[in-house]
């Protein structure tokens, strides 16, 4: 069943993190087994990278892992050296995350296919302004142990998962960002049916996959038409138009935020719009979490494609 949520403040800067618990909580029961964010502050000069060397469930293999866990982290900072990266900037998050804020003027791509190559290394995101945080656990789990509460920004957006086709890790888990793109995410709710047809045409484009997750293709899709020059925009409505299934989804950038659903309008989601703040949600009852007042909500209709500007 699975519920996604985004919202946009425009022209200031909120408590998103705080904001984005608050909707994904309300929408525990589309989805218990994990949760994920994508928000995005303030932009700094240098990138900022998350990154995990483990899966949650690799932790109840005893008192081992945690050699095998700096091993792992070492072997990642040695190949960091190797590509001349300067780091400004490296926080644990816990025993299998990481924050890196740091400078690099050569090849992402390989730098990234590098770190990734060390056993259990995955990169969750990387850019100017998103952070992107994805673990097991409802929204309160997740956001208190990786102090998202505090989390500054302008805009975000947030999946809960119902494991339906994939495994309960990380790894499956949305949001999806689109390597080795910068500040590019994507949650969906939905099912697209050409998914191994379009993975393999970018594939063929030098596009790789972390996942086996259908959600992933949008991300990976989107990024590709950003870097040509299309714009988010004519990139939504070009998916309508190629990708088949029942989706609805959300896609940010370090500036905009955007939507779309496709020819059937299956997949439910709910919008609310004002002068300063757009919130956007599977249930009313998420967005009702961060504006109790009373307010009008409406039903983007099928193939409706909206972008907002933070």
């Amino acid at each position: 069943m699975c519920g996604i949520a985004g919202l946009i403040h425009k022209g200031k800067s909120s408590l998103v993190g705080f904001e984005m618990t608050q909707m994904l909580q309300a929408l525990k029961h589309r989805g218990p087994d994990s949760t994920g964010y994508a928000v995005y502050g303030n932009e700094v000069n240098d990138l900022v990278m998350r990154l995990k060397i483990a899966e949650a469930e690799d932790m109840q293999r005893g008192s081992g892992i945690y050699a095998e866990l700096d091993r792992r982290i070492n072997q990642v900072d040695s190949f960091i050296d190797e590509h001349g990266v300067k780091v400004t900037k490296k926080d644990k998050i816990n025993d299998y995350s990481y924050r890196y804020e740091f400078s690099f003027n050569g090849d992402l791509g390989k730098l990234a296919e590098h770190i990734e190559e060390v056993n259990g290394a995955e990169i969750l995101s990387v850019g100017k302004g998103l952070e992107l945080i994805k673990d097991l656990g409802d929204a309160s789990d997740v956001s208190n142990a990786y102090g998202l509460n505090s989390f500054k920004g302008t805009h975000g957006i947030g999946h809960t998962r119902m494991a339906t086709e994939s495994d309960v890790d990380i790894r499956s888990a949305h949001p999806y960002w689109a390597f080795p793109y910068n500040d590019v995410s994507v949650v969906h709710n939905g099912q697209i049916t050409n998914y191994w047809i379009m993975r393999r045409q970018m594939e063929k484009k030098g596009h790789r996959f972390t996942s086996n997750c259908d959600s992933e293709l949008l991300a990976v899709y989107t990024a590709h038409n950003l870097s040509l020059g299309t714009s988010l925009e004519n990139s939504l409505k070009q998916s309508i138009e190629e990708i088949d299934g029942v989706f609805t989804y959300l896609v940010a950038t370090k500036d905009q935020l955007g939507m779309a659903k496709d020819t059937m309008a299956a997949k439910p989601l709910v919008l609310y719009e004002s002068d300063d703040l757009i919130a956007m949600a599977s249930e009313e009852v998420a967005i009702r979490a961060i504006l109790p007042q009373e307010i009008d909500t409406s039903d983007p209709y099928d193939e409706e494609v909206r972008v907002w500007q933070a």
